[in-house]
Parts: C-alpha cells; structure tokens; sequence
C-alpha cells in the first residue's frame, strides 16, 4: 500500500467550502448526518456498500463531520485522467489479483501516520450482492493497534453517520456478531444487494 498522504480533506480553504456545500446539499436533499469521531486514527467501516453514489454520498459526509479519510480503491478507476484526482480525494489504488500484503502494508501505514486519520473500508468488498464481509478490515485495525469505527447510510430513512466504536478482541466471530447486529436495520440504495 502506498504511504498515506496529504488529500482534499487535509487542504485548507478547499476544506472549508466543500464542508460547507456538503452540508447544505445533504441538508436540502433531507439527508440527517449523525454521530461524531471520539478518536484520531482508526478503521472505518461504511456498510451497506450497494452503489456508486456511495463514494459521493460518504465524502460528503466526511466532510461534514471533519474526518480525514483515505479509501481503497480497484486500480482501474486510477488510470489517467482520473487518478491524481482519486488520489486527492483519499483514495489508494489496490491490485486485487496481486499478492501484495495489503493488511500488513495498511496497518502499517496507519501506525506510522502523524496525525488524525481514517481508513475507510466497505466490508463487502463490491458493490454486489455478498453473502459473506471480507475481513482485512478487522486485521487491519487489530494489527495496528486501532479501533474499527461503524459508519453507516441507510437509503431508506435517508441517514448517513457514525456509530459505536469496536475494538478488536481477537476474537473475530464474537466481533463479528456485534458488528453485523449494528447493521441490520440499514438499507443500502439498492435494497436486493444488502
């Protein structure tokens, strides 16, 4: 994974308008933003992941509630012209055939960072339908030493926000079945898919 850096949520002015029409559109299209980040670095989890106007929808949102995200990304939606821009917007290229040690590299790269900041990851892995959350989440978070924070959207009730944070225990399974509990009640845009 390449080393964290500077984005569009850490360049000042830039910052500021883009929080205040993130809350102003989120606001006039009814959208409630809440909760707030109790902590400085940690693994973000945004559940369900069933559309691409999530990446919008989430952005804005981090704005809105001043958080400092960097995302992962499929390497294709890196190619030029696109790619300086996804970069600036927090996002990190991964190659999902390659062997690369992503867990490690990302762990790593979160116990090194000076200063706040969030790696968001939707546990799905896809837009798609899953029937099973990949786990590279939580073996992130567990091996830097993080808690892993609850984000959600809920389409249906037009809610964008922060949970509970969860530490990991080790104990995957037991984690898991609070993690999954807390996101029962929300609905992605594409209702079949979550």
């Amino acid at each position: 994974m390449a080393r964290l850096q500077r984005t569009l949520f850490t360049t000042p002015i830039v910052n500021r308008l883009l929080a205040g029409f993130s809350r102003l559109y989120l606001r006039l299209a009814g959208w409630k933003v809440e909760g707030r980040l109790e902590v400085d670095k940690c693994v973000l989890i945004a559940a369900p992941h069933t559309s691409n106007w999530d990446l919008p929808l989430t952005l804005m949102t981090a704005f809105v509630l001043d958080l400092r995200l960097h995302w992962l990304g499929k390497h294709t939606i890196f190619k030029f012209p696109f790619g300086p821009v996804m970069r600036w917007l927090g996002g990190i290229a991964v190659h999902r055939q390659k062997s690369n040690n992503l867990v490690a590299n990302s762990a790593q790269a979160l116990r090194e960072f000076k200063g706040k900041v969030q790696l968001i990851i939707p546990p799905e892995g896809t837009r798609d339908k899953v029937t099973t959350w990949k786990t590279g989440f939580y073996w992130i978070a567990q091996q830097a030493g993080v808690p892993i924070q609850l984000a959600y959207m809920d389409y249906a009730n037009k809610r964008v926000g922060l949970g509970p944070l969860v530490q990991p225990t080790g104990d995957i399974e037991a984690d898991m079945v609070a993690i999954k509990a807390f996101y029962a009640p929300f609905m992605g845009k594409h209702a079949d898919k979550t």
